[in-house]
């Protein structure tokens, strides 16, 4: 973690598209934590259940739907740890994906699993397009989060 001078905590995961798009995962301002599009990487940038793809470079099917948004989820998890908040403070999320429907049925689940509650006291939004950074992802999720303590300077 690190602190600049303008009070903004800032984290990364240490994978190589941070440097070459220049970004972070995530910015605490005050009360709030943005985290940018999350992707269901492991530890060392690889992708978890990455998705089959047709001679186009298209996903084949979305059945590794669920498995990359639970993933997704257990990497916000363990940013958000890092400012000390859990899930439980997230207030928002949107859900970037290929394919809609398979979005639904895979992210009803994994979201009432991921949050532990069959109604999440979260704003969602699921939003269909066309392409993701990688060819293999099928899913990107972005959270803001708000907590009772703002950032240390």
């Amino acid at each position: 973690m690190t602190i600049t001078r303008t009070n903004k905590k800032i984290l990364n995961h240490g994978v190589a598209w941070e440097q070459a798009f220049g970004y972070v995962q995530a910015v605490q301002v005050k009360d709030t934590i943005y985290i940018s599009g999350q992707l269901s990487h492991d530890g060392d940038g690889k992708l978890v259940a990455p998705a089959a793809l047709d001679g186009n470079g298209r996903p084949l099917d979305f059945s590794q739907m669920e498995e990359q948004i639970r993933q997704t989820y257990v990497n916000t998890k363990k940013l958000l740890a890092e400012f000390g908040a859990t899930l439980d403070d997230v207030v928002e999320e949107t859900l970037f994906v290929l394919d809609v429907p398979s979005a639904f049925a895979a992210g009803s689940k994994v979201r009432k699993e991921m949050y532990g509650t069959e109604t999440p006291a979260v704003v969602s939004n699921l939003i269909g397009v066309s392409a993701l950074a990688f060819p293999e992802q099928i899913v990107e999720v972005t959270f803001r989060a708000v907590v009772d303590a703002p950032a240390a300077p």
